[in-house]
């Protein structure tokens, strides 16, 4: 198959490609483009968090509505204190315990921040993953509005070359790093209410995050 976008994906597995990469895809995060990075669980198409309209662009890309706002990565444990709206201790325990990785928490953002990632009910579900490409470009673009890159009702893609036979001229930078070691989604955490609830069953086994943190309720509770 012919390459289609021979000066937009960048094969992060050579020195010189991930840092021309790395820059180019911070470059288009800061112009509101948006960009297909590497995670430790899936390929990701991110954007901008604070330009609603390159969120937007994110939606269209992915054929969701703003009744499903895209999950937010960050580059550091400390960017998490400035999102949210006072952090629960269970929420803190668990990030402490499996940050960078494969934990999403959905904590109740600060009403001050000047974002538009959908109908969300001010909260908002947080990661800081555990991969360098992924974590070179957050440390630099700050929070991005990132979600599985793929089109929504299609399985997530394993490659950026995978993900651009599906986003094709929506994104306009790919990052390649090659298959993930095993493409499970993060396990999500909810912690806004009294009692942490698990949403999605992931990377992280339930087990796992009772040993950090016992009263977690289950999806069977």
């Amino acid at each position: 198959m012919a390459d289609l976008h021979p000066v937009t994906l960048y094969d992060c597995r050579t020195v010189a490609d991930r840092d021309r990469g790395v820059q180019a895809a911070i470059e288009a995060v800061q112009r509101g483009d948006l960009v297909v990075l590497p995670t430790d669980t899936v390929y990701g198409i991110g954007t901008d968090a604070f330009q609603p309209h390159a969120v937007q662009a994110l939606l269209n890309a992915k054929g969701r509505n703003r009744q499903m706002p895209p999950p937010v990565l960050v580059g550091s444990r400390h960017t998490l204190d400035g999102l949210v709206y006072g952090l629960p201790p269970a929420a803190r325990d668990l990030v402490e315990a499996f940050w960078p990785g494969a934990l999403t928490v959905v904590v109740v953002h600060s009403p001050t921040l000047q974002w538009d990632l959908g109908e969300k009910d001010g909260t908002v579900a947080v990661r800081m993953p555990l991969h360098p490409v992924a974590l070179e470009v957050l440390r630099v673009t700050g929070p991005m509005a990132v979600s599985s890159a793929n089109k929504t009702g299609v399985p997530a893609a394993v490659t950026a070359e995978d993900a651009r036979g599906q986003l094709g001229y929506a994104v306009s930078v790919y990052l390649e790093a090659g298959k993930g070691p095993d493409p499970v989604p993060s396990t999500i955490v909810d912690v806004t209410g009294d009692v942490p609830r698990l949403l999605r069953a992931g990377a992280i086994p339930v087990e796992k995050l009772r040993d950090v943190v016992p009263g977690i309720a289950g999806l069977e509770d």
